[in-house]
């Protein structure tokens, strides 16, 4: 391992897959990655990989594919074909999510069912796939994603009028992703394959920050801080646990948060 700055973050010749990459937050972890020097296969649904690597003019160092993975069968073939062609992941980031924006009382048993079948399950189906080509392969890194809301419940005075306080069935699927890391983590372990999670805390997208100012302004309010995060910031905490940097940690919830869970 190469123990100089910026030898142990940099991912030269590495390949990583981000799903989710065409996101908020994806396609910042997207692009310091390819910074740091790896290949990365930036996954997303309905051709947003596409769009967002032909605008950014990202090619060939990262390759835009169009994935939907709450269908368990979809995903194994996904990743049977990608490592076909690619080879196998040094690297995996998870951004997917799934939710609604019902209020608790209007929530359906359905509705929670699917929710955590694409935030939770599909998580679940996508890591195993491509953690146990890792094993085989006998490294690997895998990034999960989960939230502040994992953590802590949202805070009622913040969610005012328009907006909706953050759904109870998302909170419990991320919950369920900061389990779920331990468990990989223990699982892999001796095979050199680490597990992680993130979890951010108010990362507002910028449609949001711009069509809800008060909503903005009570959020940093909320924030030790005293203000919201940026992508960048998210990114680099996804560089470092893909990295060699991090080779020493597996099974950990990194909090992302600016203080939010602190209170």
């Amino acid at each position: 391992m190469d123990n100089t700055i910026p030898g142990i973050f940099g991912l030269e010749d590495k390949k990583v897959w981000v799903f989710g990459g065409a996101g908020h937050l994806g396609k910042a972890a997207v692009l310091l990655i390819r910074s740091a020097g790896a290949k990365v296969l930036c996954v997303d649904m309905e051709n947003r990989s596409e769009s967002f690597v032909e605008t950014g003019h990202l090619c060939p160092d990262v390759i835009p594919v169009t994935l939907d993975v709450r269908d368990g069968e979809v995903i194994k073939k996904f990743v049977a074909e990608n490592i076909k062609i690619y080879g196998t992941p040094d690297g995996m980031v998870n951004l997917t999510f799934a939710s609604t924006a019902r209020e608790m009382a209007d929530l359906t048993e359905t509705e929670f069912d699917e929710v955590n079948h694409g935030g939770l399950t599909a998580t679940f189906l996508l890591a195993r796939e491509v953690g146990s080509e890792m094993v085989k392969a006998g490294h690997g890194s895998i990034v999960l994603f989960s939230s502040m809301y994992g953590l802590v419940s949202p805070y009622p005075e913040v969610y005012q009028s328009p907006m909706v306080k953050n759904p109870i069935e998302y909170g419990v699927g991320k919950a369920g992703i900061i389990q779920m890391t331990r468990y990989l983590a223990v699982s892999w372990g001796k095979s050199n394959v680490r597990c992680n999670c993130i979890s951010p805390g108010p990362f507002p997208n910028p449609s949001v920050q711009q069509n809800n100012p008060a909503f903005i302004q009570r959020l940093e309010q909320k924030s030790p801080m005293g203000r919201i995060g940026n992508p960048s910031e998210i990114a680099g905490a996804v560089v470092f646990l893909v990295s060699e940097a991090s080779s020493y940690i597996t099974g950990h919830n990194l909090i992302v948060d600016g203080g939010w869970t602190c209170w």
